[in-house]
């Protein structure tokens, strides 16, 4: 069952390479291509001569790397305080942090549109990156993570040593939650290099985008070139499947190290 669940899963992403290295008058084929083709590096070419893919790449990888970090480091923050520190209105806080992510985004496009105008970021990076440095989804899932592994006890002997808040935060709450701040990265990082809809609406297409905005420029126009568009798509998941492969390494090395501690 589940070598059919990884084929099934690993099958549109194989379909995907085969049809960006083929042209489209195999793809218009009655049995569609299951091997791929030799014109893999042609497609290639062709994306980074139709739009700036090189500099939307640059862009998505220091916005999904500035965001997966802030939230990683404000989230474990904001969790071991919710989680661990005693102060007034300390659950009122949470549940109004909580609510906001019940709010759909599309009802805040209007507003955090003029608030960027306002501070003259309309078509630069820091419209898309400041706004996602911190979600209502990383401080609930680090409160969690600290909940479950930062025990009273070890904070307590902590404060006993004489360490602040801040170094009982770096040397014991955070070695603790290294696992769940690697999963939490990989969330942040997936939703910011993913996200197309503010991106597109806050940046030039021209002068700085996105991939996602670039892949959208791809498939514009009258005619649509599929072998373009996934050799486009292809090379855009490269660095996703990257930083997966190795939050991946890091988690289960984190577990494993937990595991002999204990």
């Amino acid at each position: 069952m589940l070598v059919v669940v990884l084929l099934a899963s690993v099958f549109p992403l194989y379909f995907s390479f085969v049809v960006a290295s083929k042209d489209n008058s195999v793809l218009g084929e009655a049995v569609p291509p299951l091997t791929p083709g030799g014109h893999l590096i042609e497609n290639i070419t062709r994306v980074f001569d139709t739009v700036d893919f090189s500099l939307a790449m640059a862009n998505s990888l220091i916005v999904a790397g500035t965001v997966a970090i802030s939230n990683v480091l404000l989230g474990t923050l904001a969790g071991f305080a919710f989680a661990r520190l005693r102060f007034r209105g300390r659950n009122s806080l949470f549940l109004v942090v909580i609510g906001t992510s019940m709010v759909p985004a599309q009802l805040g496009v209007i507003p955090l549109y003029l608030l960027m105008s306002d501070l003259d970021w309309y078509g630069t990076l820091q419209a898309v990156i400041v706004p996602a440095l911190i979600g209502a989804f990383s401080v609930f899932w680090m409160r969690q993570a600290c909940e479950e592994s930062v025990p009273h006890e070890l904070v307590e002997a902590a404060r006993v040593d004489g360490c602040s808040v801040l170094r009982t935060f770096w040397h014991v709450a955070l070695p603790a939650v290294r696992p769940q701040a690697a999963v939490m990265g990989m969330f942040a990082f997936m939703a910011a290099w993913n996200d197309f809809f503010w991106p597109l609406i806050v940046l030039d297409p021209n002068d700085s985008p996105t991939v996602q905005v670039a892949l959208s420029a791809l498939a514009s126009g009258y005619y649509t070139d599929y072998s373009l568009m996934l050799a486009g798509a292809s090379l855009a998941v490269l660095p996703v499947v990257a930083i997966f492969i190795l939050l991946s390494r890091q988690i289960v090395g984190g577990i494993m190290q937990g595991a002999l501690k204990g």
